[in-house]
């Protein structure tokens, strides 16, 4: 069954996106995609130089089969994203990017209100705009009309390994919105991985649970694994939950002596 993630004019068979912060060694990283099949992973514009020798070039360790998703981690004001998003255009990374616009610097979440912005302004500039909010309805409709290529609302605080704290709103996204929904920050476990696709999600980004794994490639592996089925079980539409015991097997026609 043909099932893609479609994001601008692009598509992907895996629904697991990735980052390449917090390995131990950017040499973990190749290994990682090869073993999760993830096509798209997120890097900080900060991190990389092309001036830096291959050995110490971040780009040069991810495989040349994957989409670079640019982030604009450091930015605190819409203006910044834009212009991290234009210096990443402009020394080849492509025209994808993940808007991060952050002003809590307590609980690093996303400010809703200046990701807007950035997207209005990038989104008509011919960018894949993926923008990282706090989930609210609101915003993933005005992120729609914005033009943005998707919603990525938090599951939980960046880093947290809490999960999907935040399920509640996050369904309500799902239910309602016109936008691909990527869960991104805070999934721990590939079990909440799962979750989130049972629950309708398109996808899901992880990087810190597997970048502090002890074996980065097969916490790749579990978390590509577990977005599978929790997708196929999305689509496989399963039975609904009862409040009482329901018999498996008809409980008439015995066999009597």
């Amino acid at each position: 069954m043909e099932d893609r993630l479609i994001l601008g004019d692009q598509s992907f068979s895996s629904r697991l996106l990735t980052g390449t912060g917090k390995f131990a060694s950017k040499d973990l990283i190749a290994p990682m995609l090869e073993a999760s099949g993830s096509e798209l992973i997120t890097v900080a514009l900060r991190r990389v130089d092309p001036k830096a020798r291959a050995q110490d070039n971040i780009l040069a360790k991810i495989l040349d089969s994957v989409t670079l998703l640019p982030n604009t981690s450091g930015a605190r004001t819409a203006r910044e994203a834009v212009r991290i998003a234009r210096i990443s255009r402009a020394a080849g990374c492509g025209d994808f990017i993940k808007i991060e616009v952050i002003t809590d610097m307590q609980f690093l979440l996303p400010d809703n209100h200046q990701t807007l912005e950035a997207t209005n302004i990038l989104a008509k500039e011919g960018f894949i705009v993926l923008p990282d909010v706090m989930p609210d309805i609101t915003i993933a409709r005005q992120l729609h009309d914005a033009g943005a290529s998707a919603v990525m609302p938090l599951g939980s605080p960046i880093g947290s390994n809490q999960g999907l704290e935040m399920a509640a709103m996050i369904q309500r996204i799902i239910d309602t919105s016109r936008l691909p929904v990527i869960v991104d920050a805070g999934i721990g476990r590939p079990s909440q991985a799962a979750c989130a696709m049972e629950m309708g999600a398109d996808g899901v980004l992880v990087n810190t649970a597997i970048a502090t794994a002890q074996d980065t490639a097969l916490a790749g592996q579990a978390f590509a694994l577990a977005v599978k089925a929790g997708r196929m079980a999305y689509i496989s539409k399963l039975g609904d939950q009862s409040a009482t015991a329901r018999d498996s097997s008809p409980l008439t026609g015995f066999l009597r002596g």
